[in-house]
């Protein structure tokens, strides 16, 4: 089934097509499972993927066809349920990355004039009566990752996906008129998460070079100095009762490594370990490009 939101040539075209069943089984039970808890009322949970595709121009009948192909797949859709929907959508303003892999899977097949195809997931749940507002929070709370998606009602609302918005200018964070104080206001705004220490750092030397620095640097700033990044917390030193200790907590982790390393031929290397493997039949060319089985000694990697 595909809905064309627009045919016009002069203005960008979005279909909506049914996918295939979204969720396992098992998770789909464990949700089921996890949602009684909190109100018994609820009877049932189907889902299904909704592919939205944006063109430059509605597609022909043979491009119609490959696009129908390339989103064919998985298991059939049990998402017919009669109850209250909910479509979660990638959050706002992002592209998710099944996008870019499926856009340019699209673009190698020939299909140019999509711009982009947008993958939703449809919840049905099926319940006693009609769904309180609590109900409705306890549901939208359970299926969906507000860091990455949102949630909408149904397929019209989802289109603003495709909303694009134009760069917001650079801006300055008023540090040499309003002190630390600007600092503190932009770290909330921005979601910088960053540490009290960190702050008093940033405004001492803004104030010794005498600018204001724009939200680029303090975005910057703030990522580079991460937990994520620098490890600044796992690498530190510890004094626990008056008594240092020998480790830092990455250290502690590595030690394991370190007391039993059997079986490891790279631990902890650019976030990744490998294992000792076995020699196995590979499939692969020789120097003359003819493709044949040949046993190598192949290893496991472990990837964070």
């Amino acid at each position: 089934m595909n809905t064309p939101d627009s045919a016009s040539h002069d203005a960008p075209a979005l279909l909506s097509l049914r996918g295939p069943q979204a969720v396992s089984p098992f998770r789909l039970e464990k949700l089921l499972q996890s949602l009684r808890r909190e109100h018994p009322a609820v009877r049932a949970v189907a889902t299904g993927f909704v592919h939205f595709v944006q063109s430059g121009r509605a597609l022909s009948p043979a491009e119609m066809r490959i696009l129908e192909q390339l989103l064919t797949y998985g298991t059939a859709a049990t998402d017919d349920l009669s109850g209250e929907a909910f479509l979660v959508i990638p959050r706002p303003g992002t592209i998710s990355p099944w996008a870019s892999k499926a856009t340019n899977i699209a673009h190698n097949c020939g299909l140019d004039v999509i711009r982009r195809i947008e993958r939703a997931t449809r919840y049905v749940v099926q319940i006693d009566g009609t769904p309180s507002a609590a109900l409705r929070e306890v549901i939208i709370r359970a299926i969906h990752d507000p860091m990455t998606e949102a949630v909408r009602g149904d397929a019209e609302t989802a289109i603003e996906m495709f909303d694009s918005q134009p760069p917001a200018p650079m801006a300055h964070v008023p540090v040499m008129s309003q002190g630390r104080a600007a600092l503190v206001s932009a770290n909330i705004a921005m979601g910088l998460a960053m540490a009290a220490d960190e702050i008093d750092y940033l405004n001492d030397y803004y104030q010794r070079i005498k600018r204001n620095p724009t939200d680029v640097e303090l975005m910057m700033f703030a990522q580079a100095n991460s937990e994520h990044c620098r490890h600044k917390i796992f690498n530190a030193s510890w004094t626990i009762d008056g008594t240092p200790r020998e480790r830092s907590l990455f250290a502690m982790i590595r030690n394991t490594h370190q007391l039993a390393p059997q079986g490891t031929v790279v631990a902890y290397s650019d976030n990744s370990a490998v294992m000792q493997g076995a020699t196995i039949d590979r499939f692969f060319p020789a120097g003359d490009g003819r493709f044949a089985f040949r046993q190598d000694e192949t290893h496991i990697l472990m990837k964070v």
